[in-house]
């Protein structure tokens, strides 16, 4: 089990940037594909982004391809997901999650840890 916790979320103007960070600890998370997800009120956790173990492919939801990135950096137990030209859309509560495997998955229910999450919101 690895424990996650997530940072860098608040309010920013349709077109700004945010770059929220997931730190872990306890198991080595460089083992651990990671990724990120959000939610409205509502509605299910919605798959955004995600990352394999041992730098590797990066994987997107359509919605965020070509403005979202999400990054690793295993010597500090981090990933990050830098967000740019942000819409009101995007608006949500943002989560940090990882899994033991290697196995590109966008299912919130394959990752069994997960951060406690950290708003975004962008005004129009």
């Amino acid at each position: 089990q690895v424990q996650l916790v997530e940072s860098g979320g608040g309010l920013v103007q349709a077109g700004g940037s945010l770059r929220l960070a997931c730190a872990a600890s306890g198991r080595s998370s460089s083992r651990y594909s990671m990724a990120w997800f959000r939610r409205v009120p509502g509605k299910e956790r919605e798959f955004v982004a995600g990352i394999r173990p041992n730098a590797g492919s990066e994987y997107y939801a359509e919605s965020v391809k070509g403005r979202f990135t999400i990054s690793r950096d295993d010597a500090k137990n981090t990933v990050h997901l830098q967000m740019n030209n942000l819409k009101p859309e995007d608006s949500a509560v943002y989560y940090c999650a990882a899994k033991a495997h290697n196995v590109l998955d966008r299912s919130a229910s394959a990752y069994p840890d997960w951060g406690q999450g950290t708003q975004v919101t962008v005004s129009s």
